[in-house]
């Protein structure tokens, strides 16, 4: 019989993802702003920088994930990671958040290396906390309340920053806007890194892997021929970038098409609401049916949601209000099944060919992760740019207007239809499978194995 959980472990293992979400969503929600309306670098070169600072980040994933699998030490493989790479992390988000007084060019030059260092000092201390998840137990009902825990933990981490960090950036700066956001994101990287210590503490490898004797090429070729690794991996993109788009055009929203900056704290927190709720969910609704089809409904329930907010009035707040709740609830609610099904194809990997790859596996799917948010970032800051947009101007012009309204509302509607399809028509580790590759691993069958081809039990099992 597999452990059970306890309360503690669960929630130290969501404070891990809780403290990502605090400097996660605080940089996919501010830090476009922050370099085109703070710091005075112009769009367009904004867009550029992340595509190209997220896609070295993505290179780097499969890179971390691979050292991780290779680690030993007494805390584990992937555990030692999330506590040691805790303070360089916070230092550097503090000085991604810095504004030297420097020329255009020595500002573009500074931004892009401080915000390159960030993106790769995330992918240390993330690769493995996402990994870990994947070894702290093998149960799928255990994994699914781990993952509900860690999300609802999650939201609340990014609720916390995304929420305080304007107030914040007002108590700390006044009218100074620049050491506000410094001196923000300074308290935010403190409590993160508290957060990311617990996480450390409270939790525990149990799933143990024995040493690699592959390459990285091998390991490399293997997850790519893992077909439901890559299935998870063209969700995991879809639906990343959905929620980049929408997020990064946020505050262009309130300001240029609802009037009212201040109304984006507010959204913020309805759409926090609804992501606590969400997470809260996916339990519950995976007991009654299965992930998959939970997923795929879900999906395109967010769709129709995404498309029904185009039709919405520029300033009928309460109805986009009620919507953006929903939206909230609904991702909120696919995210940690997303997460499960991730571990669920590193099993199936292992059931395919004998290895277990968690590290490079969570690796893996972080790098087409990161690749949505390039993709998501720069399709906010070229457009915007192409639009004609003027950070500067009292108003904006028609073609920037409604481009802003089609990134928040039409752009993510697109992902989460190709997600919904996707998911129905190409993920088969449905519970029936699923659950005879669990109960194959656990008599130590493997199909690949000749070996085991004739034990009598392998054969009721295939059978």
């Amino acid at each position: 019989m597999s452990e059970v959980l306890s309360v503690k472990e669960k929630i130290g293992y969501g404070m891990g993802d809780a403290a990502s979400h605090i400097i996660f969503d605080n940089v996919m929600l501010y830090m476009m702003f922050f370099y085109t309306d703070i710091f005075g670098i112009p769009a367009g070169f904004v867009g550029t920088m992340f595509l190209l600072a997220r896609a070295l980040d993505a290179i780097s994933d499969p890179c971390m994930g691979l050292i991780a699998d290779r680690t030993r030490s007494r805390w584990g493989k992937f555990r030692p990671w999330i506590v040691f790479g805790a303070i360089p992390f916070g230092i550097v988000c503090v000085l991604a958040y810095t504004t030297p007084d420097l020329s255009l060019n020595g500002k573009m030059v500074y931004a892009a290396v401080t915000y390159t260092l960030l993106t790769l000092l995330y992918t240390v201390v993330n690769i493995p906390y996402c990994a870990l998840g994947g070894v702290i137990t093998s149960d799928p009902t255990q994994r699914i309340s781990l993952q509900s825990w860690r999300f609802v933990l999650a939201t609340a981490g990014g609720m916390l920053s995304t929420v305080l960090m304007m107030p914040l950036v007002k108590l700390i700066g006044g009218d100074d806007k620049a050491f506000g956001f410094q001196g923000g994101i300074a308290v935010l990287s403190v409590v993160a890194f508290l957060m990311l210590a617990f996480c450390f503490f409270t939790t525990k490898e149990r799933i143990q892997v024995p040493p690699s004797t592959t390459s990285m090429r091998e390991d490399l070729r293997d997850i790519w021929h893992n077909d439901q690794w890559r299935i998870v991996g063209m969700l995991t993109i879809l639906n990343i970038l959905a929620v980049c788009v929408r997020g990064g055009a946020m505050m262009y929203y309130c300001t240029w098409i609802m009037g009212s900056p201040e109304v984006f704290v507010a959204f913020l927190t309805t759409y926090c609401v609804g992501n606590l709720i969400g997470s809260a969910l996916a339990k519950p609704l995976t007991d009654w049916k299965c992930k998959v089809s939970i997923f795929w409904w879900t999906n395109a329930a967010l769709a129709v949601v995404s498309v029904a907010m185009f039709f919405v009035p520029m300033h009928a707040t309460v109805v986009m209000f009620a919507f953006i709740f929903v939206i909230g609830v609904l991702h909120q609610l696919v995210t940690p099944i997303q997460w499960v099904m991730m571990s669920d194809t590193v099993d199936y990997g292992e059931w395919t060919n004998g290895k277990r790859l968690t590290g490079i596996s969570f690796a893996g799917t972080l790098f087409v992760l990161k690749l949505g948010l390039a993709l998501g970032g720069a399709m906010i800051g070229w457009m915007l740019a192409g639009g004609g947009y003027d950070a500067a101007a009292k108003t904006q012009n028609s073609a920037t207007i409604s481009i802003i309204i089609g990134l928040f509302t039409l752009a993510p509607a697109v992902c989460y239809v190709l997600s919904a399809i996707i998911a129905k028509r190409y993920y088969t580790l449905k519970t029936p499978f699923l659950t005879k590759i669990l109960g194959e691993l656990a008599q130590g069958a493997r199909r690949n194995q000749q070996e085991f081809e004739n034990l009598p039990v392998s054969k009721e099992l295939q059978n």
